[in-house]
């Protein structure tokens, strides 16, 4: 990866996710679907950005056969306890120090990024493209266009990282460099990125 000068990271699962030490198994069975090969459309069409929080409420309440009470209050909490994955903030930080440019290009919906924009590793990133401003879901090829023509970034010199193989698959199809993010082992992703990059 010697010719790399941008590296651009996904945000849900490679950046930031919630400690499943701190949560109850009903919590995280509630959610479940977030690592399902392909997400539920109400969530993508909420990643998109074209379906709004309370519709996405209804919908998570429909899918987890549960009242709207529990749906809206385990979202609202879902959001509020995305933290910072210690191994990839590091990295960040180390990779910031060193010169690169670092970007996001992320599936996120509205309420999601207004959070996770106030962390402090956010700070690292000098530009980003998001889901749901763009209306645009990866793996569509237009949302990283958009992101190598907002900032005018050279594909060959630009590595995508995320923890979704077909994400990754369609930023190499268009030139760009990938590294698929296990993100059931951050450490271990995070070390070989290290020896990659720094």
């Amino acid at each position: 990866m010697e010719n790399v000068k941008n590296i651009v990271f996904d945000l849900g699962g490679v950046v930031f996710a919630r400690d499943p030490r701190k949560f109850e198994p009903e919590f995280i069975e509630f959610f479940s679907y977030i690592m399902l090969p392909k997400m539920p459309e109400f969530w993508e069409e909420y990643d998109r950005g074209v379906v709004t929080y309370d519709e996405v409420i209804d919908s998570l309440a429909e899918y987890n056969q549960c009242d709207k009470e529990l749906a809206a209050s385990n979202l609202h909490r879902s959001i509020i306890t995305q933290e910072a994955i210690p191994a990839t903030k590091s990295l960040i930080e180390a990779l910031k120090a060193r010169g690169y440019n670092l970007y996001v290009l992320s599936n996120m919906s509205k309420e999601f990024i207004e959070f996770l924009r106030q962390q402090e590793v956010y700070a690292n990133f000098i530009g980003e493209v998001v889901s749901c401003e763009e209306h645009i879901v990866k793996p569509d090829p237009a949302i990283y266009t958009t992101l190598t023509e907002r900032y005018g970034l050279n594909p060959a010199e630009t590595l995508f990282v995320d923890d979704r193989k077909e994400n990754v698959e369609a930023a190499k199809a268009l030139g760009w460099c990938g590294y698929h993010f296990n993100a059931r082992k951050p450490e271990e992703s995070c070390a070989e990125l290290r020896e990659a990059l720094l």
